[in-house]
């Protein structure tokens, strides 16, 4: 998703953004993350990385954008493991379901990362290296200073040219020079090149924008709850079944972040487009005929449609209380 701090910044983060040099700023104390908990590796720090080319990517489990990264991220750590390259991900959450550590510790094991994860649920190393954006890259070459730094997703090949140029001044050599091809699955997939016109919608209070009454037609982007919903800060929780929520859009993709109550059972749903099944349009975390279930806290891709892309209107009914809606987002 285009997550960000400042509603300023949303054309950097939903265009593609080059990388820019920023001369030689020190890493130095930026991982004071001792006593953050850790995947994949032990605590790291910044003196211990001296000599090192690192590269920092801050990311969020549910959100969009970094998960369309991480193909890019996991191949680049791959392949110049060898050369000395250090890949660390930095989880910074934006909900507050991503400060749980088991949560972040399944969205490591289902998304098959490999190299260091740090948890930074306090914005402690966020707000030590300034950023403002997920995802963001930081690349720092052998003697602990920043040279590069990326926002949001695109400009992978010249990213990695980056790499490589700071991996020959560090001595290292004998990987190939051609950039990494990758094809992300599911979540991971690249976003379309079809013109996307939904923008990010928020569905808790603080930030919900376009949200109207129930209508017959929606505009394009507007959207409403229907049933007995408990709407909070940064989600609503449904608490009597059925509810629906309905959205018109105009996109390939729809994902919305969904979640259960405290130690709630499975939460049953069902989504239609237009009213009906959406067939093959269905995404990777519904059945054709629209039916699902919510299990966990994550990002669900529920419509990836195949054909021309028009305004399309989609309800999604849950059949058990106890959910938790908090985002949709589009590509």
């Amino acid at each position: 998703m285009s997550r960000l701090l400042a509603v300023a910044a949303l054309v950097l983060l939903v265009a593609s953004i080059s990388a820019r040099s920023v001369g030689a700023q020190s890493v130095e104390g930026r991982f004071t993350a001792e006593n953050n908990a850790w995947f994949n590796s032990v605590p790291l720090s910044s003196e211990a990385l001296r000599g090192k080319v690192v590269l920092v990517n801050f990311w969020t489990y549910s959100c969009i954008n970094s998960l369309r990264a991480l193909p890019y991220v996991k191949s680049w750590a791959e392949k110049y493991k060898a050369a000395g390259l250090v890949v660390i991900g930095v989880h910074t959450p934006e909900f507050s379901f991503e400060k749980d550590r088991a949560n972040v510790h399944w969205a490591v094991r289902n998304f098959k990362l490999t190299y260091p994860i740090v948890m930074d649920s306090d914005y402690g190393i966020w707000n030590a290296f300034g950023n403002e954006y997920w995802p963001a890259f930081y690349l720092i070459d052998g003697k602990g200073r920043i040279r590069y730094q990326y926002f949001g997703e695109g400009e992978y090949a010249e990213s990695e040219r980056d790499i490589q140029k700071l991996l020959k001044e560090n001595g290292a050599g004998g990987f190939s020079q051609t950039v990494v091809s990758v094809s992300g699955e599911g979540v991971e997939a690249a976003p379309s090149d079809w013109n996307a016109q939904s923008p990010e919608t928020y569905i808790g209070h603080s930030r919900a924008e376009r949200v109207i009454s129930p209508a017959a037609k929606p505009a394009l982007n507007q959207w409403w709850l229907s049933g007995s919903w408990n709407v909070g800060s940064e989600n609503a929780v449904l608490q009597a079944a059925p509810g629906k929520i309905v959205f018109r859009f105009h996109s390939r993709d729809l994902h919305m972040v969904l979640g259960l109550a405290k130690h709630g059972k499975p939460v049953r749903f069902r989504v239609t487009l237009d009213g009906a099944a959406p067939g093959g349009d269905c995404g990777a975390d519904c059945a054709p005929d629209g039916t699902a279930e919510v299990r966990e806290h994550r990002l669900y891709q529920l419509i990836r449609q195949k054909g021309n892309i028009a305004d399309r209107t989609f309800e999604i009914q849950f059949l058990d209380p106890g959910v938790q809606a908090y985002v949709f987002t589009f590509g």
